[in-house]
């Protein structure tokens, strides 16, 4: 192999494990009819001037299955804690019992779990896009060091490696979204 030209293999597989980190973001924030604090992480509330993820506001508990409480550290930041919740889209509905926020998270119905799954086949459709480009810039990579004298033999060495990894992503993407389609349409 050429002395000349070494692909940041490593590279290419911490942005793929990025977009694979991403991709399980946003499934913890999909409604599985079980309460979960994560699926309040992607909401932010405007708070002392800056946009502010809801676990810096207050304490996020599970006390039972279908229940979340948020305990509101500061009295000023409450209503706009709920109605950040409401906007969210998450169609839960907060009830205030002074600082605390309680969020009942109700049973799913059929209809609301195959919207559920058609939304967690985006987010993996996003991440296998997101792994493609990678691919895709790394094969530009090589094809421009190929220009520069590469040979053949390792440029399709290099092609293939890309390759491997690339397929590897898709697999643990398609994976997921299996466990978390599944996750979704038990009752």
């Amino acid at each position: 192999m050429s002395d000349e030209f070494e692909l940041d293999t490593d590279d290419l597989t911490r942005r793929m494990e990025g977009a694979l980190a991403a991709l399980r973001t946003e499934f913890a924030s999909l409604r599985t009819g079980r309460a979960s604090g994560t699926m309040l992480e992607p909401i932010h509330v405007e708070a002392y001037g800056q946009m502010t993820p809801i676990n810096q506001l207050g304490t996020v508990n599970v006390p039972e299955p279908r229940m979340v409480t948020i305990n509101v550290w500061d009295k000023g930041m409450v209503g706009k804690v709920e109605k950040a919740i409401r906007e969210s889209g998450l169609g839960i509905n907060p009830q205030l019992n002074g600082t605390i926020i309680m969020l009942p998270i109700p049973e799913l119905n059929e209809q609301r779990r195959k919207e559920l799954t058609k939304v967690a086949a985006q987010y993996a459709e996003h991440a296998r896009v997101a792994i493609r480009n990678l691919r895709r810039d790394g094969m530009d990579r090589i094809k421009k060091a190929k220009a520069n004298h590469l040979s053949e033999d390792d440029a399709k060495f290099w092609e293939s490696a890309v390759q491997e990894m690339t397929d590897r992503y898709i697999k643990l993407v398609d994976q997921a979204l299996d466990t978390k389609q599944h996750e979704i349409m038990q009752v």
